[in-house]
């Protein structure tokens, strides 16, 4: 691999070693190859998904919500402020071309779990993967752009094409994660007016609330929805979802759960026609419509941002985070 050589040698970032254990440490600095440049991060946004990493460890640095600056002098980027689009992508394949670029077909690769991402100083970012941020977007909220915004609102473009809002038909969204939230606003924004809100924490469901959803209890099996947004990626909310979904209506898995997951394949399943969807990340042609939408929601994106804080007090907050204290904190590095 060509490298460009790097100004500094050594780096603070934190360190998973598994067993609920972080640390901050001295690194050196990841190399930088060609068509590569070097992120200076602000700001990265932790992430649920991030707890398997906090419980068995992790080979590179993880983070993957990433917003920053590029520190490149004489490549054009250089200084920009920019958000970093985690899967690395071809351009070249057929899903490229299409505009899939969250499933080349050429690279599997993940900033923050396939290489080095940015619970740290710096990271190596390739140049397709720069999205560049307007000035008029907080550095606290542009780690929003990817996974609560991206995720949430690819899923409900996705999906609006099969149950389109102006049909009737209420939704229910299982989960008041940060993802399940940012599908709430999304769906507003596009049109869907009876939106409910199952989750189990009380403080989780107010904010959902004043998202303008209503709340539905937890399990309640009294009534249909022609969509459910499954975000939290429980299997139990998926075999729910299963049950509660109406004929010709669409359950989207929008949460993700990488244990295996049996499908009993009952008269519930059998004897009606629906749509079971998965949804990924976001496509690179979608964050323009992510900036929209974060334009239209800023107070309400501004709530779930509820802690910040730099690199010492990671291990701390992360904790914190892992118990549910927190609901979308940020890493704050200058």
């Amino acid at each position: 691999m060509n490298v460009v050589p790097l100004p500094n040698s050594i780096m603070q970032a934190a360190v998973f070693h598994g067993g609920d254990r972080i640390t901050i440490e001295r690194i050196a600095m990841p190399e930088v190859a060609i068509g590569e440049v070097l992120v200076r991060v602000s700001r990265t946004a932790l992430c649920g998904s991030d707890l398997k990493l906090w419980h068995k460890g992790a080979e590179f640095t993880a983070g993957h919500e990433i917003f920053g600056v590029v520190e490149q002098p004489g490549h054009p980027m250089h200084g920009k402020r920019c958000a970093v689009y985690i899967p690395l992508h071809c351009d070249r394949c057929a899903a490229c071309q299409r505009g899939d670029t969250q499933m080349c077909l050429e690279i599997s690769s993940l900033i923050g779990w396939n290489r080095p991402g940015g619970y740290a100083e710096y990271v190596p970012v390739p140049e397709n993967c720069l999205l560049p941020v307007p000035d008029d977007i907080e550095d606290s909220l542009a780690p929003l752009l990817l996974d609560v915004i991206g995720t949430s609102g690819h899923a409900v473009r996705f999906v609006c094409r099969i149950v389109p809002p102006q049909e009737e038909g209420p939704v229910l969204v299982m989960g008041a994660g940060p993802v399940g939230l940012g599908v709430v606003l999304a769906l507003r924004s596009l049109g869907y007016r009876d939106i409910h809100v199952a989750d189990p924490n009380a403080a989780r469901l107010k904010i959902a609330q004043s998202f303008g959803a209503r709340a539905h209890p937890v399990g309640d099996t009294s009534r249909r929805f022609a969509l459910i947004m499954e975000c939290s990626g429980a299997h139990a909310a998926r075999n729910l979802g299963i049950e509660l979904v109406l004929p010709r209506g669409a359950l989207v898995l929008v949460g993700e759960n990488a244990a295996p997951w049996t499908i009993e394949e009952g008269k519930v399943f059998r004897r009606k026609d629906f749509y079971m969807i998965r949804t990924f990340y976001f496509p690179i042609s979608d964050f323009e419509p992510n900036l929209a939408l974060l334009r239209q929601f800023k107070e309400e994106y501004r709530v779930l941002v509820d802690g910040e804080f730099g690199l010492s007090a990671l291990p701390e907050n992360f904790a914190r985070f892992a118990q549910g204290e927190l609901i979308k904190p940020v890493l704050a590095l200058g």
